[in-house]
């Protein structure tokens, strides 16, 4: 039983969204999702409004490995 959780949690670990609330559309609008910021900790991707292009959202999705800084 226990492994069947723990398969469904790795099966919804991570969402991207398809909708969101737009403040200038007044409505849910489709989005798109487009890379904003390359960070340590993971990448920032900020949701867009598939019509008016206004911001509706970011995410950062954290880095499943080490990273390493060469200077």
């Amino acid at each position: 039983m226990e492994n069947a959780s723990n398969a469904q949690h790795e099966l919804f670990k991570e969402f991207d969204a398809t909708e969101l609330y737009c403040p200038k559309c007044k409505k849910a609008v489709r989005v798109r999702k487009r890379l904003l910021l390359v960070l340590p900790e993971g990448d920032e991707y900020e949701y867009l409004c598939a019509y008016c292009s206004t911001s509706v959202g970011t995410k950062i999705v954290k880095n499943t490995q080490q990273v390493s800084i060469i200077v």
